[in-house]
């Protein structure tokens, strides 16, 4: 079957599956493959529970007439999304970065949808299988997509590009993430590049941070529509951050609920992309400051006296370094940092969390525990800074001390699952 005659079938629907526990009445199942798994298997038990078709690449399970064989399945799923996506014919807005992606694709969505129907990824479903989902869950009623993009490793922002066939693009940031498959930050900047090759190639437009100097190096000879301070496009300026972050733009002062300065940033690419779009300015505000963010994402939670930043969703050298950063130039005169290891660090791991113990000694925090191998390995100030090789060992520790009016920062890897700390404070 080609993509075209799948096409017919999947626009039944406009539903996709790969999990026989999400199965919606009519969808298309996808029996995608992995090390683990072979969920051509599942492909009569998805019709069971109301699929209209599934998907499958090896011809033992072609056992009915609406499982339909194919050569691979997940390359045929995202052809199939591209085939979609361009029979939409809708904007398309990618980004990727380092560190807070998710977020700003958040926020990028809160604005947008003020005027629009918008459809944007899911969590971080941002790989090869997320970002084709994210496709084939936009129908016709989709006015913008959205699609957020991620990678460990080179080659990977091409082939998502390739697929979503992006109009916009937009980079966060390049930070110290993934450098274990990237392999050094160089690589990290070469990888993620690879949104303002497709752009370039393609004559689409990139929104850039003008306060980033590796994005106004990279995305020279691209379309630019450019934010942040003067001399740009989209004039979004920084207040403060105490602990919320509040910037001005189009003569306003935004309180947004997103702690932290480093969400300035995340914040202004929001504004800048819905002031492109001709979303109104009160609109665009009011979206902004109505954001909450949630799933462990620098979320403000209180407990009894003390004050939690809990920010364990994940955690890398670039994205540690400022929210410690942030975490010291708050006025809370009690400051506790409780840290866990950084994760796909490759060769860099010791040096890594060692700069981030040395960075310690010299901020204006007034304890730290640093949770795991990585860190247990670290030389420290051991008046100020304390070591535990296990969550456990940490946990018999702290559960003994009694921390009242005091600001708390959660910070750590997901592998850690570090929001455990909420449980004992």
């Amino acid at each position: 079957m080609n993509i075209s005659e799948l096409y017919k079938i999947y626009k039944q629907s406009y539903q996709v599956s790969t999990d026989t526990r999400k199965v919606e009445k009519g969808c298309v199942f996808f029996g995608l493959k992995g090390d683990n798994f072979n969920g051509n298997k599942f492909a009569e038990d998805a019709l069971k529970k109301g699929a209209a078709f599934a998907v499958v690449d090896e011809a033992a399970y072609q056992t009915k007439p609406t499982i339909i064989l194919v050569n691979d399945v997940l390359k045929t799923m995202q052809a199939l999304a591209s085939y979609h996506r361009n029979e939409l014919g809708i904007p398309i807005i990618s980004l990727t970065g380092s560190n807070g992606k998710t977020t700003t694709k958040e926020l990028i969505n809160a604005v947008l949808s003020e005027k629009y129907n918008t459809t944007a990824t899911e969590g971080n479903l941002n790989n090869h299988i997320g970002v084709p989902l994210t496709l084939l869950s936009m129908t016709p009623k989709t006015e913008i997509g959205i699609v957020e993009m991620g990678a460990n490793h080179l080659k990977e922002i091409e082939l998502l590009c390739n697929i979503a066939q992006p109009d916009y693009g937009y980079i966060t940031n390049f930070g110290k993430a993934h450098l274990e498959g990237f392999g050094s930050i160089e690589g990290v900047i070469e990888g993620k590049s690879e949104l303002y090759t497709y752009l370039k190639n393609h004559n689409k437009t990139a929104f850039v941070n003008a306060n980033d100097p590796i994005q106004l190096e990279k995305s020279v000879a691209i379309n630019q529509v450019t934010f942040g301070g003067e001399n740009t496009n989209v004039s979004v300026s920084f207040v403060e951050a105490n602990p919320f972050v509040h910037v001005q733009f189009d003569n306003e002062i935004v309180k947004s609920q997103l702690i932290g300065a480093y969400n300035y940033n995340n914040i202004s690419a929001a504004l800048a992309i819905g002031h492109y779009f001709k979303v109104k300015s009160e609109d665009s505000i009011k979206a902004i400051e109505n954001y909450v963010p949630s799933n462990n994402r620098s979320q403000i939670i209180h407990k009894g006296s003390n004050k939690i930043v809990l920010d364990a969703y994940n955690a890398n050298p670039s994205s540690m370094e400022v929210a410690l950063e942030n975490l010291s130039n708050l006025t809370d005169s009690h400051k506790i940092a409780i840290l866990g290891d950084m994760f796909e660090l490759g060769k860099t791991a010791e040096a890594e969390h060692q700069f981030i113990v040395d960075l310690l000694s010299n901020l204006s925090i007034s304890k730290a525990y640093l949770i795991g191998e990585n860190f247990y390995k670290c030389r420290a100030n051991e008046d100020k800074i304390q070591l535990f090789n296990s969550y456990e060992s940490f946990k018999k520790h702290f559960s003994t001390l009694n921390i009242t009016n005091a600001t708390l920062l959660i910070k750590a890897s997901r592998g850690m699952a570090l929001e455990r700390v909420l449980d004992i404070v």
